[in-house]
């Protein structure tokens, strides 16, 4: 095997077992405590169904990389070509929506009640799952592109206009088309992360001057002032960086592939890689930073420990 190949291997399959893992973990915890507690808090709501679009996004374009790396060929037909594509997309696009609605509706949470602020708390946090499925709704209408020019590989010639993926081809046929759609979701996801970057500064002001205020209080009680919101600020902050980073270094490459015509597989393999890096460790990220996940983990990984003792005595 090739050396660039067994990488590429690698690093997707190291996603893999980072990513399929991790967000299958905060999906049913999430589950398990809606039914037990027969109610979700709004942060936890988007939590899973951010957990639920990385996981279709690992499934779907991760595991089919590591494979084409590892040698088998010709995995998809023209109609399953079509949905893997239309569905990595959509499922890209959720990521980085459901990642923006998380930072504004924290910062609405931890903003001080004034009539505005009181409107947007009042309206947000209880109608955080219709908001999830407006923008299903509208990432869907963006993406036909994909089951028009989608199609298996094969041994044809394609116009200078072809997206080269992994056992899939989408070519577009001529420069207008091409153009558009690669066009309108960077614009759109510029947008979605300007309003991502402008929540997350308001909330690092937030608790800069929170921490102004509560200076001179004796320490024990500064650690009761750090609420649960305090705590979720914090995580949010960081997963909203994860994904500022790596998004732009995946859009500095589709711009740079825009530029060009009949981009090799190689640098598509870049930006899927760079897209699923984020879907992989923002559910490591979500674990670590919410207590009721990792409290939960921690029994998990304690009593698969003590079920291996007691065979081990039996």
């Amino acid at each position: 095997m090739e050396t660039g190949l067994l990488i590429k291997g690698i690093g997707f399959t190291i996603l893999m077992v980072m990513g399929i893992p991790g967000n299958l973990f905060i999906l049913i915890r999430f589950l398990h405590f809606r039914i037990k507690e027969r109610k979700l808090r709004p942060a936890n709501k988007i939590l899973m169904g951010l957990a639920l679009v990385n996981l279709i996004l690992v499934l779907n374009r991760v595991i089919p990389q590591a494979l084409e790396a590892f040698g088998i060929k010709d995995l998809f037909s023209d109609t399953e070509c079509k949905l893997v594509l239309f569905t990595y997309r959509v499922s890209r696009a959720m990521a980085i929506c459901i990642t923006s609605l998380l930072s504004c509706h924290q910062c609405i949470v931890i903003a001080p009640a004034n009539k505005l602020w009181t409107f947007l708390k009042q309206k947000v946090p209880s109608n955080v799952t219709m908001i999830m499925i407006v923008f299903f709704c509208f990432n869907v209408a963006l993406y036909p592109s994909r089951i028009i020019y989608g199609r298996a590989r094969r041994n044809i010639t394609l116009s200078l206009y072809t997206l080269h993926l992994v056992y899939c081809d989408c070519d577009f046929g001529n420069y207008t088309a091409y153009i558009l759609n690669g066009v309108f979701p960077v614009v759109r996801e510029i947008i979605v992360v300007g309003l991502m970057v402008l929540a997350s500064l308001y909330i690092v002001y937030t608790l800069l001057h929170h921490q102004q205020t509560i200076k001179g209080i004796r320490s024990s009680d500064k650690d009761n002032r750090k609420s649960v919101e305090y705590r979720a600020s914090r995580a949010v902050i960081l997963l909203v960086a994860i994904y500022v980073a790596l998004f732009g270094m995946d859009t500095s490459v589709w711009i740079y592939t825009l530029s060009l015509y009949n981009i090799s597989a190689d640098v598509n393999d870049t930006r899927i890689f760079l897209g699923a890096s984020y879907s992989a460790l923002s559910s490591i990220v979500v674990i670590a930073t919410n207590p009721k996940l990792h409290r939960g983990l921690y029994l998990c990984l304690e009593f698969h420990g003590k079920s291996k003792l007691d065979d081990s005595t039996s």
